[in-house]
């Protein structure tokens, strides 16, 4: 049997029998069940659709959509992706392209909410920070991160990101260091999975974005 739906079975025993020795009670929690399972099995939409959804909106050029409207969206797909399948299924549903062209949007708040989620997407996911240094985004993201120009919290999100981007992932840390050389920082080499080397590198970022305006 499908261990898939052999889980959505043993969740609809526990939930008759509960409720059927009290009908007040609670259902039985979720316990790591397969939302998309479940969302198939109760005709919802799945993750993927919502992902796909959220950016759309975020996306849209329907003059009806408010900014609020998008940062609610964006809002939401940053949820989403904090679930790691979720994350990785950005590549497939080619959802990577659009997030990083967000980071370059004229809206501030806008470009705040893609750090964010680049951020969420890459946290402890080797999966995923290959697919950003595959997509060009840690150049994107360094200059948001230093640019003297650029709103307070967008260079905190972008040093967020930076910083689940290139732990532990040297090819990532090689290019943030290389483009800190590029605009006349420090490009002294930092190994990726030396956390005190990292802490210092990301910590002289973040005072550096919390001064800005």
């Amino acid at each position: 049997m499908d261990p898939g739906l052999n889980q959505l079975l043993k969740w609809g025993v526990e939930n008759s029998s509960t409720t059927s020795n009290d009908p007040s009670a609670a259902p039985p929690e979720n316990r790591g069940l397969n939302p998309e399972a479940l969302s198939a099995l109760f005709g919802g939409p799945s993750d993927a659709d919502l992902m796909k959804s959220s950016m759309s909106a975020i996306l849209s050029p329907d003059p009806e959509l408010t900014l609020d409207d998008k940062l609610v969206a964006f809002d939401n797909f940053e949820q989403l992706i904090e679930n790691l399948d979720n994350a990785n299924n950005l590549g497939p549903l080619a959802l990577w392209t659009p997030l990083i062209s967000c980071l370059g949007s004229e809206e501030r708040e806008i470009r705040k909410m893609a750090a964010w989620c680049v951020g969420t997407a890459v946290q402890n996911n080797e999966k995923s920070q290959e697919r950003l240094l595959a997509m060009n985004g840690i150049p994107t993201l360094v200059k948001l991160a230093i640019e003297e120009g650029e709103g307070r919290e967008v260079r905190r999100k972008a040093v967020y990101a930076l910083s689940s981007a290139c732990r532990n992932y040297q090819p990532a840390m090689d290019v943030l260091t290389g483009e800190l050389a590029k605009a006349g920082r420090s490009g002294e080499k930092v190994d990726a999975a030396d956390m005190d080397a990292c802490d210092v590198l990301i910590g002289g970022l973040r005072e550096e974005a919390s001064k800005a305006a």
